[in-house]
């Protein structure tokens, strides 16, 4: 596979040392390493995963623009609905999951300030140095507003009231891959060759077996299906729940509810890889150069919200989302004859909210815990009937 502008020198001096120590851990396992190990090895291997090895991911310069990345209006709609949170409870606090280059922070905590619903504190979960760095240069420019804010690299201890939000989070998370053929269920992994890297089967174990078996009776796969499924996503889900004492868990994603997800014509499954604005379907190639994602399975997520005490807030579209925060009020704020400034704004919108682009691919999933008004963003048409 040729892509462009191939990796230098220095880049494929680091996807080589990766490259080895996933050759190591596969003959460690027999010669099939899970696929689930594989991608958190590619993605977060201390050093020199995607991660995890200095990299900035995205922005024009990277190889994937985020919504927060192409403008101010997410992130302004986005407090609003935070802020809906925030004027409900005590002493409240946000969380950001992986603030990125912490552009869409800065925002927030600006937009927060407007609508005057400052939380306490403004945690960040991060745990990359780079990235990091990368955020508190981004938002030193603050100066009161950036006193508020304080890194983590792990997640607090003890619940709080407030808010905890992911932009692009949970399809992140390292899946399990596998293939239905012939009404058997094989995993995949991945094993080193003399030509490089290359896909493997291996058994399943029990709890992969009950699961495709399932998904194959409830979804009448006919002939040949390859898939995936996290099984890390339920645990991380609770973990975040958990934290809310009073307030919201919100969610921002590209996903399906199950029944779409694992559907019959969806036979090749999910993965994409990102490298240089470039999707394709190889997460072999250049370990640790490329991002490596799968959509994620939102009825999971719902399962695992409501199973961790906390209300379905609602489950809908970015666009509907964005559109239940505001967002025509505040492209209706704008002066027309700024044309420049005005036109910015509406490619921008047009980017978050077209059917074509961010709109309807991503989804916007939301869990509540003794708040008695809800939670902005989920009033128009709500999605959850697709769970």
């Amino acid at each position: 596979m040729s892509l462009s502008p191939p990796p230098g020198a220095d880049a494929r001096a680091v996807s080589d040392r990766l490259l080895e120590k996933i050759t190591q851990a596969s003959r460690r396992r027999g010669g099939c390493l899970p696929f689930d190990s594989y991608m958190n090895m590619a993605l977060y291997e201390p050093g020199l995963g995607y991660y995890a090895g200095g990299l900035v991911p995205f922005g024009e310069q990277g190889d994937f623009v985020t919504a927060p990345e192409s403008g101010a209006l997410f992130g302004r709609c986005l407090a609003r609905s935070i802020a809906s949170v925030l004027q409900q409870v005590s002493g409240g606090c946000v969380l950001e999951l992986g603030a990125g280059s912490g552009a869409l922070a800065g925002v927030l905590l600006q937009e927060l300030g407007v609508l005057q619903a400052l939380p306490e504190r403004y945690y960040i979960l991060e745990c990359s140095a780079a990235m990091r760095a990368l955020q508190q240069d981004s938002l030193k420019g603050l100066s009161r507003l950036a006193a508020r804010v304080e890194w983590l690299d792990r997640l607090p201890q003890t619940a709080f009231n407030g808010v905890v939000f992911g932009n692009e989070v949970a399809d992140a998370l390292p899946v399990s891959c596998f293939r239905w053929r012939d009404g058997q269920v094989q995993a995949l992994g991945v094993s080193a060759t003399e030509q490089g890297l290359a896909w493997c089967e291996m058994s399943p174990d029990d709890d992969l077996q009950r699961l495709v078996e399932g998904l194959a009776r409830d979804n009448h796969w006919q002939g040949e299906y390859a898939s995936e499924y996290c099984p890390g996503l339920k645990p991380w889900v609770q973990s975040l729940c958990e934290l809310i004492a009073s307030g919201a868990v919100l969610l921002a994603d590209y996903g399906y509810g199950r029944a779409e997800y694992y559907h019959p014509q969806r036979c090749m499954g999910t993965l994409l890889c990102h490298y240089r604005h470039q999707a394709h379907a190889d997460p072999l190639w250049c370990p640790g150069l490329q991002d490596i994602t799968a959509f994620v399975d939102f009825t999971a997520v719902a399962e695992a919200g409501t199973d961790a005490g906390m209300r379905l807030a609602g489950y809908t579209s970015q666009a509907q989302f964005l559109l239940g925060c505001g967002l025509d009020q505040l492209l209706s704020a704008a002066d027309p004859a700024d044309t420049r400034r005005f036109l910015q704004l509406s490619n921008e919108a047009k980017r978050l909210v077209l059917p074509g682009e961010m709109g309807e691919r991503f989804k916007f999933i939301g869990f509540s815990r003794q708040l008695e008004h809800g939670v902005l963003g989920f009033a128009l048409p709500d999605l959850r009937s697709r769970l």
